[in-house]
Protein backbone atom coordinates (compact mmCIF):
# COMPACT_ATOMS: atom_id res chain seq x y z
CA UNK A 1 0.00 0.00 0.00
CA UNK A 2 1.47 3.34 -1.01
CA UNK A 3 1.13 6.32 1.25
CA UNK A 4 1.85 9.73 -0.19
CA UNK A 5 2.23 13.27 1.06
CA UNK A 6 1.00 16.14 -1.14
CA UNK A 7 1.73 19.70 -0.12
CA UNK A 8 1.93 23.39 -0.84
CA UNK A 9 3.29 26.21 1.30
CA UNK A 10 0.65 28.43 2.82
CA UNK A 11 1.98 31.99 2.76
CA UNK A 12 -1.25 33.72 3.81
CA UNK A 13 -1.95 32.43 7.30
CA UNK A 14 1.09 33.22 9.42
CA UNK A 15 0.56 30.40 11.90
CA UNK A 16 0.02 27.76 9.22
CA UNK A 17 3.49 26.88 7.97
CA UNK A 18 2.54 24.05 5.59
CA UNK A 19 -0.70 23.02 3.92
CA UNK A 20 -1.47 19.93 1.85
CA UNK A 21 -2.53 16.32 2.20
CA UNK A 22 -1.32 13.06 3.66
CA UNK A 23 -2.14 10.29 1.23
CA UNK A 24 -3.18 7.08 3.00
CA UNK A 25 -3.36 4.50 0.22
CA UNK A 26 -5.96 5.95 -2.16
CA UNK A 27 -7.30 8.28 0.53
CA UNK A 28 -6.08 11.87 0.71
CA UNK A 29 -6.14 13.55 4.12
CA UNK A 30 -5.99 17.36 3.78
CA UNK A 31 -4.01 18.83 6.68
CA UNK A 32 -2.35 21.99 7.93
CA UNK A 33 0.94 21.94 9.83
CA UNK A 34 1.62 24.18 12.81
CA UNK A 35 4.84 24.48 14.76
CA UNK A 36 4.58 22.29 17.85
CA UNK A 37 7.53 23.89 19.64
CA UNK A 38 8.50 27.32 20.92
CA UNK A 39 11.63 28.71 22.48
CA UNK A 40 11.39 29.18 26.26
CA UNK A 41 14.65 31.12 26.36
CA UNK A 42 14.51 34.90 26.74
CA UNK A 43 15.29 37.03 23.69
CA UNK A 44 17.95 39.69 24.28
CA UNK A 45 19.05 42.62 22.09
CA UNK A 46 22.69 43.71 21.87
CA UNK A 47 23.07 47.34 23.01
CA UNK A 48 25.79 49.98 23.25
CA UNK A 49 26.70 50.30 26.95
CA UNK A 50 26.98 54.11 26.58
CA UNK A 51 23.40 54.97 25.56
CA UNK A 52 21.70 51.56 25.19
CA UNK A 53 21.22 52.00 21.44
CA UNK A 54 20.73 48.76 19.50
CA UNK A 55 23.76 47.32 17.74
CA UNK A 56 23.54 46.63 14.01
CA UNK A 57 25.82 44.25 12.15
CA UNK A 58 27.33 45.14 8.78
CA UNK A 59 28.57 42.90 5.97
CA UNK A 60 32.21 43.87 5.58
CA UNK A 61 34.80 42.84 2.98
CA UNK A 62 37.53 40.88 4.76
CA UNK A 63 40.27 42.52 2.66
CA UNK A 64 39.12 46.13 2.19
CA UNK A 65 37.18 46.33 5.49
CA UNK A 66 34.48 48.25 3.59
CA UNK A 67 30.76 47.49 3.85
CA UNK A 68 29.37 45.47 0.91
CA UNK A 69 25.81 46.18 -0.36
CA UNK A 70 23.48 43.19 -0.12
CA UNK A 71 22.93 43.08 -3.92
CA UNK A 72 26.70 42.73 -4.44
CA UNK A 73 27.04 39.65 -2.23
CA UNK A 74 27.29 36.19 -3.81
CA UNK A 75 27.46 32.73 -2.25
CA UNK A 76 30.51 30.54 -2.63
CA UNK A 77 31.63 27.08 -1.54
CA UNK A 78 35.28 26.51 -0.67
CA UNK A 79 36.53 23.54 -2.70
CA UNK A 80 40.23 22.65 -3.03
CA UNK A 81 41.21 26.05 -1.56
CA UNK A 82 39.18 27.91 -4.22
CA UNK A 83 35.67 29.32 -4.05
CA UNK A 84 33.05 27.97 -6.44
CA UNK A 85 30.42 30.72 -6.88
CA UNK A 86 26.78 29.64 -7.09
CA UNK A 87 23.95 31.72 -8.54
CA UNK A 88 20.18 31.57 -7.99
CA UNK A 89 19.71 29.09 -10.84
CA UNK A 90 22.14 26.64 -9.24
CA UNK A 91 20.11 26.64 -6.04
CA UNK A 92 16.88 26.34 -8.01
CA UNK A 93 18.24 23.34 -9.95
CA UNK A 94 19.19 21.59 -6.71
CA UNK A 95 15.87 22.32 -5.00
CA UNK A 96 13.28 19.53 -4.83
CA UNK A 97 10.17 19.86 -6.97
CA UNK A 98 7.60 21.78 -4.93
CA UNK A 99 4.49 20.24 -6.46
CA UNK A 100 5.50 16.59 -6.74
CA UNK A 101 4.01 13.75 -4.76
CA UNK A 102 6.10 12.65 -1.76
CA UNK A 103 5.85 8.96 -0.98
CA UNK A 104 5.99 7.78 2.60
CA UNK A 105 8.73 5.17 2.41
CA UNK A 106 8.05 2.74 5.26
CA UNK A 107 6.83 2.18 8.82
CA UNK A 108 9.05 1.48 11.83
CA UNK A 109 8.71 1.06 15.56
CA UNK A 110 9.07 4.51 17.11
CA UNK A 111 11.56 3.09 19.63
CA UNK A 112 13.88 2.16 16.76
CA UNK A 113 14.65 5.83 16.10
CA UNK A 114 17.50 7.09 18.27
CA UNK A 115 16.65 10.46 19.90
CA UNK A 116 19.85 11.95 18.44
CA UNK A 117 18.05 12.14 15.07
CA UNK A 118 15.08 14.22 16.26
CA UNK A 119 15.03 17.86 15.20
CA UNK A 120 11.68 19.72 15.44
CA UNK A 121 7.98 18.84 15.44
CA UNK A 122 4.79 20.08 13.79
CA UNK A 123 1.16 19.40 14.65
CA UNK A 124 -0.99 18.17 11.75
CA UNK A 125 -4.56 19.48 11.88
CA UNK A 126 -7.14 17.91 9.54
CA UNK A 127 -9.26 20.01 7.21
CA UNK A 128 -13.02 19.56 7.56
CA UNK A 129 -13.33 17.06 4.70
CA UNK A 130 -10.47 14.90 5.98
CA UNK A 131 -11.37 14.41 9.65
CA UNK A 132 -12.59 10.79 9.39
CA UNK A 133 -9.60 9.64 7.35
CA UNK A 134 -7.32 11.53 9.75
CA UNK A 135 -8.89 9.70 12.69
CA UNK A 136 -8.38 6.38 10.90
CA UNK A 137 -4.67 7.01 10.29
CA UNK A 138 -4.22 8.23 13.88
CA UNK A 139 -5.86 5.14 15.38
CA UNK A 140 -3.95 2.83 13.02
CA UNK A 141 -0.64 4.36 14.13
CA UNK A 142 -1.59 4.04 17.80
CA UNK A 143 -2.85 0.45 17.42
CA UNK A 144 0.16 -0.73 15.41
CA UNK A 145 2.63 1.19 17.60
CA UNK A 146 4.34 2.24 14.39
CA UNK A 147 5.53 5.53 12.90
CA UNK A 148 5.83 6.44 9.26
CA UNK A 149 9.06 7.62 7.63
CA UNK A 150 8.62 10.15 4.85
CA UNK A 151 10.21 13.07 3.04
CA UNK A 152 8.51 16.42 2.61
CA UNK A 153 9.54 19.80 1.29
CA UNK A 154 9.47 22.83 3.56
CA UNK A 155 10.86 26.19 2.47
CA UNK A 156 12.50 24.70 -0.64
CA UNK A 157 14.34 22.06 1.39
CA UNK A 158 13.62 18.35 1.39
CA UNK A 159 13.30 17.02 4.92
CA UNK A 160 13.26 13.53 6.36
CA UNK A 161 10.46 13.15 8.88
CA UNK A 162 8.58 10.79 11.17
CA UNK A 163 4.78 10.76 11.22
CA UNK A 164 3.65 9.61 14.66
CA UNK A 165 0.75 10.01 17.11
CA UNK A 166 0.68 12.19 20.21
CA UNK A 167 -2.51 11.80 22.24
CA UNK A 168 -5.22 12.65 19.67
CA UNK A 169 -2.96 14.45 17.19
CA UNK A 170 -0.77 13.33 14.30
CA UNK A 171 2.70 14.87 14.62
CA UNK A 172 5.22 15.35 11.83
CA UNK A 173 8.73 15.45 13.33
CA UNK A 174 11.72 16.39 11.22
CA UNK A 175 14.70 14.10 11.78
CA UNK A 176 18.31 14.46 10.75
CA UNK A 177 19.95 12.50 7.96
CA UNK A 178 22.73 10.10 8.93
CA UNK A 179 25.26 12.46 7.31
CA UNK A 180 24.37 15.09 9.91
CA UNK A 181 25.43 12.93 12.86
CA UNK A 182 29.10 13.18 13.73
CA UNK A 183 31.17 10.07 14.35
CA UNK A 184 32.09 9.37 17.97
CA UNK A 185 35.12 7.22 17.12
CA UNK A 186 37.58 9.94 18.14
CA UNK A 187 36.13 10.21 21.65
CA UNK A 188 38.20 8.72 24.45
CA UNK A 189 35.77 6.45 26.25
CA UNK A 190 36.67 4.14 29.16
CA UNK A 191 36.15 0.90 27.21
CA UNK A 192 39.01 -0.89 29.00
CA UNK A 193 37.90 -0.16 32.57
CA UNK A 194 36.55 -3.19 34.37
CA UNK A 195 33.41 -2.97 36.51
CA UNK A 196 32.88 -5.52 39.27
CA UNK A 197 29.61 -7.44 39.56
CA UNK A 198 28.69 -5.82 42.89
CA UNK A 199 29.26 -2.34 41.44
CA UNK A 200 27.04 -3.17 38.46
CA UNK A 201 24.36 -4.68 40.71
CA UNK A 202 24.20 -1.55 42.86
CA UNK A 203 24.18 0.62 39.72
CA UNK A 204 21.20 -1.34 38.38
CA UNK A 205 19.47 -1.08 41.76
CA UNK A 206 20.00 2.68 41.73
CA UNK A 207 18.47 2.95 38.24
CA UNK A 208 15.49 0.84 39.36
CA UNK A 209 15.00 3.06 42.41
CA UNK A 210 14.97 6.22 40.29
CA UNK A 211 12.77 4.73 37.57
CA UNK A 212 9.33 6.31 37.07
CA UNK A 213 6.92 7.18 34.28
CA UNK A 214 8.17 10.07 32.17
CA UNK A 215 6.34 13.33 32.85
CA UNK A 216 7.68 16.33 30.93
CA UNK A 217 5.55 18.66 33.09
CA UNK A 218 7.80 17.95 36.07
CA UNK A 219 10.81 19.50 34.29
CA UNK A 220 10.79 23.30 34.08
CA UNK A 221 13.09 25.86 32.47
CA UNK A 222 14.43 27.12 35.79
CA UNK A 223 17.18 29.25 34.23
CA UNK A 224 14.77 31.45 32.24
CA UNK A 225 12.44 31.64 35.24
CA UNK A 226 15.22 32.89 37.55
CA UNK A 227 16.54 35.25 34.86
CA UNK A 228 13.09 36.84 34.39
CA UNK A 229 12.88 37.28 38.17
CA UNK A 230 16.15 39.22 38.03
CA UNK A 231 14.93 41.33 35.07
CA UNK A 232 11.69 42.30 36.81
CA UNK A 233 13.55 43.17 40.01
CA UNK A 234 16.12 45.31 38.16
CA UNK A 235 13.29 47.13 36.35
CA UNK A 236 12.11 48.24 39.80
CA UNK A 237 15.64 49.20 40.87
CA UNK A 238 16.00 46.15 43.08
CA UNK A 239 18.17 43.05 43.15
CA UNK A 240 16.37 39.71 43.09
CA UNK A 241 17.25 36.99 45.57
CA UNK A 242 17.91 33.79 43.66
CA UNK A 243 18.79 30.34 44.87
CA UNK A 244 22.31 29.13 44.26
CA UNK A 245 23.25 25.50 43.86
CA UNK A 246 26.20 24.52 45.99
CA UNK A 247 28.79 22.31 44.31
CA UNK A 248 28.75 18.81 45.71
CA UNK A 249 32.01 17.68 47.21
CA UNK A 250 33.00 14.05 46.72
CA UNK A 251 34.30 12.56 49.95
CA UNK A 252 36.13 9.67 48.29
CA UNK A 253 36.83 7.95 44.99
CA UNK A 254 35.21 4.72 46.15
CA UNK A 255 32.65 4.07 43.39
CA UNK A 256 30.87 1.27 45.25
CA UNK A 257 30.65 3.36 48.41
CA UNK A 258 29.20 6.32 46.49
CA UNK A 259 26.59 4.08 44.85
CA UNK A 260 25.56 2.60 48.19
CA UNK A 261 25.37 6.07 49.70
CA UNK A 262 23.17 7.18 46.77
CA UNK A 263 20.79 4.29 47.38
CA UNK A 264 20.51 5.16 51.06
CA UNK A 265 20.00 8.85 50.32
CA UNK A 266 17.20 8.11 47.87
CA UNK A 267 15.44 5.89 50.43
CA UNK A 268 15.59 8.64 53.06
CA UNK A 269 14.22 11.17 50.56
Amino acid sequence: MAIHLFYCINSIQMRTIWKGSIGFGLVNIPVKLYSAVQNSRLDFDMLDSKDHSRIKFKRVNDNTHKEVPYEKIVKGFLLNEKYVILDDQDFEDASPEKTKMIELENFVGIDQINPIYYETSYYAEPEKQGKKAYALLLKALIKSKKAGIARFVLRNTENLCVIHPLDEVIVVTKIRYSEEIRSHEELKTPDSISITKKELDVGLALIKQYTSDFSIESFKDEYSKELMKIIKAKAKGKRATVKKLKPREETSDDLYGQLMQSLGGRKRA
